[in-house]
């Protein structure tokens, strides 16, 4: 099935752009960080017993999830004030990096997450920081939605012609609603109950997504599978040669 264009801009991002909300997203930073690093000296503890120290570890991790949203909410809020440089980069060595990354959250889960093996490489243009931070958001999203026999997959291909390099997350959850696939009006929890059929799932995390595209003339959408859906970015071929 071919992918669609999530369109989440223009009023979806009301609360998004207040001071408070922004506030809001800047003040947990510290206490997340902290739960973080307690629960790393819990784990790393030799007086703990074992089933001790796997709580501590669940609890890291996913205080590490949830740093990398607050992040993503305090730099979504300096995207006008910032230039963002375009550069060429291998994107499938890019994803290698955040499967990497998420490794031990996915293990933790008793899941598994995996790039898809390709020949050859492909050199594409944008920016490094902002397209890690929407792949790490999209493989976020599908650390519930793969089992042992359906690993969550990242793959990285050409589309319209070579023009394009799509690095999408492909996973099994259950099929995202149409209402993903229209224009979301209104604001930003508007826009994070069309993943109500996903609830393990963050609205906000694909909206933000959105933005980091469009700061960098990328483009995001969804391809719907009967078993599941590939969240996907689209980001500009580099102009020069490909990598060898």
């Amino acid at each position: 099935m071919e992918g669609k264009e999530l369109n989440t801009t223009d009023d979806s991002g009301v609360f998004v752009h207040t001071p408070l909300f922004v506030a809001a997203a800047h003040e947990l930073k510290s206490p997340l960080a902290l739960v973080r690093q307690l629960a790393l000296e819990l784990e790393s503890s030799d007086t703990m017993p074992q089933s001790a120290r796997q709580i501590a570890n669940q609890i890291s991790l996913t205080s590490e999830r949830a740093l990398r949203l607050t992040t993503d909410l305090t730099k979504h809020a300096r995207l006008e004030d910032s230039l963002f440089t375009l550069e060429p980069l291998n994107p499938v060595s890019l994803c290698d990096e955040v499967v990497e990354e998420l490794r031990p959250l996915y293990r933790a889960k008793g899941r598994e997450l995996r790039v898809r093996q390709r020949r050859g490489s492909l050199l594409g243009l944008a920016n490094k920081d902002l397209l890690r931070r929407i792949m790490l958001s999209f493989a976020d999203n599908a650390l519930h939605y793969g089992n042992n026999q359906h690993p969550v997959e990242i793959s990285v291909h050409a589309t319209e012609g070579g023009q394009y390099l799509r690095l999408g997350v492909r996973d099994f959850g259950p099929a995202v609603p149409a209402a993903m696939h229209r224009r979301v009006d209104g604001a930003i929890g508007k826009a994070a109950s069309t993943m109500s059929a996903r609830p393990a799932s963050s609205g906000l995390g694909v909206y933000i997504a959105r933005q980091f595209a469009d700061a960098m003339q990328a483009r995001i959408g969804t391809t719907r599978h009967r078993d599941g859906a590939t969240f996907y970015v689209d980001i500009h071929a580099s102009s020069q040669l490909r990598l060898l």
